[in-house]
């Protein structure tokens, strides 16, 4: 079997370097990470931690869709988006073309990714970092623009505790409120989903598939003191508004987050409020302040 890995150390040329070994059955594709580390190229960089689908660390492109190296085996992985079963993610290629994501972000630029015709998928393993988040070293992004979204969006609870039973128990929810909030709850902040989707792209300041399902979440929660104003944090064209319903996020999220549900049940419930999305303040230039937040969807898309 070839994997073959992107590899870029900050200041030359990004490349790809194929390494070819026979793995045993079951090996992931962070096992085999580290297989090529130890016995061919200890310079090879990449995230990890938990090993356990758990902590989200080791999110990365493999054979271009957005996925976690610790749970995805190496044995049957799919070639190009035709032959794998699913559809190929939205706003990629045409059929025939391997799909998913084309480029990555170098240097504060963005670059394209090998071609199709330099990748056989049915002979090697296409590793790459995620799109979106600007490239530190081979397979490690810098993730700080993935949680500075995540922060914009106050992700703690605000709790009402004037509505604490007088004495001193805990709050009681009933069970479908727990099945609701569990939908968005169980995210790893794996940024997969925020790699996925092509919409950064388009508007740079989009909060993100991961911040809006997580403000969703926060703005179902009945313990929340004010849950309008959770609506309204996203109330902005870089916020609900930019989303255009690729569903790219649900379809890559290693624990089932479905964040277009959220966003689109958001937008509807603006909309029956009477509350289209509000413009940014303008900055110099005429640029706003989050950058970039002209793209609004009139919400007919959903």
């Amino acid at each position: 079997m070839k994997l073959k890995i992107f590899r870029y150390d900050g200041t030359s040329e990004h490349r790809y370097d194929t390494f070819e070994f026979d793995p045993p059955e079951g090996m992931t594709v962070l096992s085999a990470l580290f297989h090529v580390q130890e016995r061919f190229d200890d310079s090879l960089s990449f995230r990890y931690s938990c090993r356990g689908a758990v902590c989200g660390s080791c999110a990365m492109l493999i054979n271009r869709t957005p996925a976690l190296a610790c749970r995805t085996q190496l044995r049957g992985l799919p070639g190009p988006g035709e032959d794998s079963g699913h559809p190929p993610l939205s706003g990629s290629p045409p059929k025939g073309t391997p799909s998913g994501p084309q480029q990555v972000i170098l240097n504060g630029s963005p670059v394209a990714l090998i071609p199709h015709d330099r990748w056989d998928p049915a002979q090697e393993i296409l590793i790459e970092p995620l799109p979106n988040l600007p490239v530190l070293k081979d397979l490690v992004v810098d993730m700080d623009p993935f949680f500075e979204r995540y922060r914009a969006i106050e992700p703690h609870l605000m709790a009402d505790h004037a509505s604490l039973p007088p004495d001193g128990t805990e709050r009681h929810m009933d069970h479908a409120t727990v099945t609701a909030l569990e939908r968005y709850t169980n995210c790893v902040l794996c940024a997969s989903c925020f790699a996925a989707c092509p919409i950064p792209a388009e508007v740079p300041a989009f909060l993100g598939p991961a911040a809006l399902a997580r403000l969703y979440r926060f703005h179902l929660d009945p313990r929340e003191k004010d849950p309008g104003y959770r609506l309204e944090l996203g109330n902005t064209p870089s916020g609900w508004w930019a989303c255009r319903f690729h569903t790219n996020c649900t379809r890559v999220c290693p624990k089932g987050v479905p964040p277009n549900l959220g966003i689109g049940d958001a937008r509807k419930k603006l909309l029956n409020m009477g509350r289209g999305p509000k413009p940014h303040p303008q900055g110099k230039d005429g640029e706003t302040k989050r950058k970039g937040g002209d793209n609004e969807p009139s919400g007919e898309d959903e």
